[in-house]
């Protein structure tokens, strides 16, 4: 297996994880039958369904046509990228026997395929885990009719079949390429993780921008304003935000995982060949890939434990969610464990991803903590609706600070864990106990987008329960699912967060192993020389500058994205209102024309994307041009600690100030209609692009900018003291081009005269 001289055990086994990644696409195939059997209930039901069918299929449609330019150009660039740096020494003895020319070819062909293949996996993943959970919510409408177990149970397993497909094309993914590269898959794996990154920020910010311009505009003219429910069929916005909930809570957070999958192995496999050079042991390199492969099979038993009983209570439908995850967790810290013992035949690694799943755990509680109608923080912020929407935002606002705190204290401790298991031992040994640390926590991933997926099936089941005016008990079922859904996807935006920041804190280490890998092979820089030895000294100016640059760069992220849909959500407003206008639509008479709603978004949507991906790709190339690596390490330092606080606030707020609107929904303090409720739907709107929007698409932006960074470091390590005339406009340019991408996302809002209705 490309010279990594394994033994018959470690190379059987490397066969096996092949296998158990098909296996996990099997089981999802397996899933998408037993759904699919399924009834689909009324005539009505169909209805509403077929619509939002076809306004997902549009948006995804359109998104392809907007990135696939992007995508050809970036293909072509991964591949040229090595003709400016060497192949590395690993390339060169995995292909021993060919010339350096060759086996350059070789490896920017390998980047670029691989590049593609990270962009269509994850394309895949969300693509059709969104249409799967769109066939899911109209057969958990109709099982709502039936019973609360049936409904749960379809609900969860078709999220499941996101979840696998995030796992099991992962695996496969990542699995082939250490096959076929070896010792030089690292070279191969950068543009495979870059592509499925890319793909991830394409679809959050897409999928974020829609579904919030239509829910915001939804929920401000018919709660506030008509003092209709939330999914009234005369809401012209109603069908727009119901797709929204599946572009951008299924699309885009299964993409989203899926990167965060893909990008912890890159980095365990990167720092697990420094280790392979210290050590002359391959199981640094072997071990990340056999945990992968008992994730998979922990989570397919885990996920298929998951059934309700028959009684309709939102803390069963918890209850059995949590036994799943929990099963799973069981499954994998057990057989981690036999694998350190008769494998490893030491307990570090197996430590580090302990430690991994203890912190998916503790993220979990904390965000029920913070989100879960059941604690104090959302019982008070919907306390303090009685005094308006101004206090009850100020609750939320402090809830979601408090959070932040707590989340990064939980972070610094798991990094400090992995200083503790490897003490005394080189630098390199404490980030690969990380990047393990990110591989353990996302060991559940198929759990992971399973619940987070439940959410919006949930959420468009009681859309479409409302829309056909089902009866009161299937729809208190359908309520109640709905409610666990909030608590669900909370908590995998916590551990999406909380895996990004522990993901670009293992691609720091590989920066820092790549760069001084170069230093020694091409530059001739001894050991104790290179920046891995000497470190980034926050104390030097320009490093310091740096870190100044990125910790900005997640703020004026977050302000572009929730400035789209702001203006987007005015123009929904408009249309909402002009549409309630029409003779009849509120006796409903008339259907409203829920397309041109739909077009709005969409093409809201559509015009963030280039500009925002321009931004994230160019802005680390600008700094290490101009300021050099060390610069560069600041940044992605700035980057990963400003982008960790302020998602985690910022989802965390919205998530408080969704489930405190949908506690006085279901009665408190006057229910639907009060002055309470009126307040509470204020806050859920200010919410809803923070937690929806701004904060998730700061998980991709981070590691984007380290993906980045990553590939450009051996480029930019060579060339930055040789500052001519070409490298000056490149830099310019550059920054010309980020300034430009900046100017067009805060032009004014649309216009009349721009195109409205979607092209179905």
């Amino acid at each position: 297996m490309g010279s990594l001289h394994a033994t018959p055990f470690e190379t059987i086994a490397i066969w096996v994880v092949l296998l158990i990644a098909l296996l996990g696409l099997g089981y999802a195939m397996l899933l998408r039958s037993q759904i699919m059997r399924k009834e689909k209930g009324t005539a009505k039901m169909q209805e509403v369904w077929n619509a939002i069918r076809q306004g997902a299929d549009t948006y995804l449609g359109r998104q392809l046509k907007t990135i696939a330019p992007l995508v050809a150009v970036l293909t072509v660039v991964l591949f040229f990228s090595v003709y400016i740096v060497p192949p590395s020494p690993q390339a060169l003895e995995r292909f021993a026997g060919m010339t350096p020319d060759q086996v350059r070819v070789i490896i920017g062909i390998g980047r670029a395929i691989a590049f593609i293949m990270g962009a269509i996996f994850s394309l895949m993943v969300g693509q059709f885990g969104m249409r799967m959970a769109v066939q899911g919510s109209v057969r958990v409408a109709a099982a709502a009719r039936k019973s609360f177990g049936e409904a749960l149970k379809i609900a969860y397993r078709a999220g499941t079949i996101t979840g696998m497909l995030t796992d099991g094309l992962g695996l496969l993914g990542g699995t082939i390429i250490f096959i076929i590269f070896g010792i030089a898959a690292p070279d191969a794996l950068l543009g495979f993780g870059f592509g499925a990154t890319l793909l991830a920020l394409f679809m959050r910010v897409g999928g974020g921008i829609f579904t919030k311009a239509a829910d915001v505009g939804a929920d401000l003219v018919g709660k506030v304003e008509k003092n209709i429910p939330e999914d009234d069929p005369r809401n012209a916005a109603v069908i727009a935000d119901l797709v929204g909930d599946n572009v951008g809570d299924c699309a885009g957070m299964a993409a989203d995982i899926f990167e965060s999958y893909e990008v912890t192995i890159v980095a365990g496999l990167i720092l697990g060949l420094a280790l392979v050079a210290i050590t002359g042991e391959v199981k640094w390199i072997i071990f990340p890939l056999l945990v992968r492969g008992i994730g998979v099979l922990a989570s397919i038993i885990g996920t298929y434990l998951v059934r309700g009983g028959r009684n309709d209570a939102s803390t069963n439908a918890m209850s059995a969610i949590n036994r799943g995850f929990y099963t799973s967790a069981g499954i994998s810290l057990v057989a981690f464990a036999a694998l350190a013992a008769f494998y490893m035949n030491e307990w570090r690694a197996f430590l580090s991803v302990a430690v991994g799943i203890i912190l998916a755990i503790v993220i979990d509680e904390l965000t029920k903590l913070s989100t879960d109608t059941h604690h104090g923080a959302v019982k008070g912020i919907a306390a303090a609706s009685k005094t308006g929407a101004a206090t009850l935002i100020l609750r939320g606002l402090a809830v979601g600070f408090e959070s932040s705190v707590w989340q990064i204290l939980v972070i610094a401790l798991t990094i400090l864990s992995a200083v503790v298991i490897y003490w005394g031992q080189d630098v390199i040994f404490v980030l690969y106990g990380v990047a393990m640390t990110g591989i353990g926590m996302l060991t559940l991933t198929g759990n992971n987008v399973a619940m987070d997926s439940f959410g919006p099936i949930c959420d468009n089941a009681n859309g479409i329960g409302e829309m056909a005016k089902l009866e009161p008990k299937s729809r208190q079922i359908m309520a109640d699912l709905d409610a666990v859904g909030n608590t669900t996807k909370a908590i995998t935006k916590g551990v999406a967060i909380g895996s990004a920041v522990i993901a670009a804190v293992s691609l720091f280490g590989s920066f820092l192993a790549d760069i001084s890998l170069v230093q020694q092979a091409n530059m001739g820089i001894p050991a104790a020389q290179t920046l891995l030895a000497t470190g980034i000294r926050i104390s030097q100016p320009i490093v310091f500058i740096g870190a100044l640059v990125g910790s900005s760069i997640p703020w004026l992220f977050s302000s572009l994205m929730i400035n789209a849909v702001a203006r987007a959500a005015g123009l929904i407003v408009e249309e909402v209102r002009r549409q309630f206008r029409i003779p009849g639509l509120m006796e409903g008479t008339v259907a409203p024309d829920y397309r041109r709603a739909v077009g709005i978004s969409t093409a809201a949507a559509q015009r963030e994307l280039i500009p925002l991906a321009i931004i994230a790709v160019l802005l680390p190339l600008v700094i290490g041009i101009l300021l050099g690596v060390e610069a560069l390490g600041g940044l992605l330092a700035g980057v990963i600690l400003s982008g960790q606080l302020l998602a985690v606030f910022m989802s965390t707020s919205g998530g408080a100030w969704d489930n405190a609107k949908k506690m006085i929904e279901d009665g408190l303090y006057g229910g639907k209609g009060s002055e309470a409720h009126k307040s509470s739907v204020v806050g859920d709107t200010v919410g809803d692009p923070l937690k929806d929007t701004a904060g998730p698409a700061l998980n991709p932006l981070i590691k984007v900018i380290n993906l980045v960074s990553l590939l450009a470091a051996p480029v930019l390590v060579q060339y930055q003291y040789n500052v001519t005339a070409g490298v000056i406009i490149t830099a310019v340019l550059g920054l010309v081009i980020v300034i430009g991408a900046v100017i067009f996302s805060k032009r004014g809002g649309f216009g009349r005269k721009e195109k409205t209705s979607a092209e179905f």
